[in-house]
């Protein structure tokens, strides 16, 4: 049987990165995804990717409804390694900080942090503002819960604007165990 990863996307920029992490989960062979979309990463979906957001759908195993708070990821008896929300956008960051569990992507993470499972969060947003950063800081110190904002970076020597989406989105699968095939770590000078 497949581990379960609960996949949540708010309405921040990024939708490359949530098309590759989709792509390196189903890759990795280990992993059934559960694709949660809020309405606004919808709108985000079809003004970067320009593609229908079904796309992404289609990479998920299963698609579930942000209003359905009565899905398996709601309670903790749903078994899962845990959750990653890319991106994720600081209304979404305030509503977990919060707890304010009023949809099932929010649930979802509340419920991940309860149980003491796995949350990724692929914080977007810039410049922070010291609300973004009190609440980004508040929930680092739990454990388990993981702050991969989706930066670039040049060590690897991208040659393009793939490769360091593909980057970004090994960095965030890393901690739930899916090694990325062609993710270069850094070895040294």
């Amino acid at each position: 049987m497949k581990k379960r990863i609960v996949v949540g996307a708010s309405g921040a920029s990024g939708m490359p990165v949530l098309m590759k992490c989709l792509e390196l989960i189903r890759e990795s062979g280990m992993y059934e995804s559960f694709l949660i979309l809020s309405e606004s990463a919808g709108i985000t979906f079809g003004q970067e990717m320009r593609i229908p957001v079904s796309e992404a759908e289609k990479l998920a195993d299963h698609v579930l409804c942000q209003e359905d708070i009565g899905a398996g990821p709601a309670s903790g008896s749903f078994r899962t390694e845990g959750m990653l929300i890319v991106p994720c956008s600081m209304k979404t960051i305030a509503g977990i900080h919060a707890g304010y569990a009023e949809n099932l992507i929010l649930r979802a993470a509340d419920v991940t942090i309860k149980e003491q499972r796995t949350l990724v969060l692929a914080a977007r947003e810039t410049p922070l503002s010291p609300i973004h950063l009190r609440n980004l800081h508040e929930l680092s110190m739990i454990p388990g819960v993981r702050i991969i904002p989706p930066m670039m970076t040049f060590y690897h020597m991208p040659e393009s604007i793939d490769e360091m989406v593909y980057h970004v989105a090994a960095k965030l699968v890393e901690p739930f165990g899916i090694e990325a095939k062609e993710y270069r770590r850094w070895n040294g000078l």
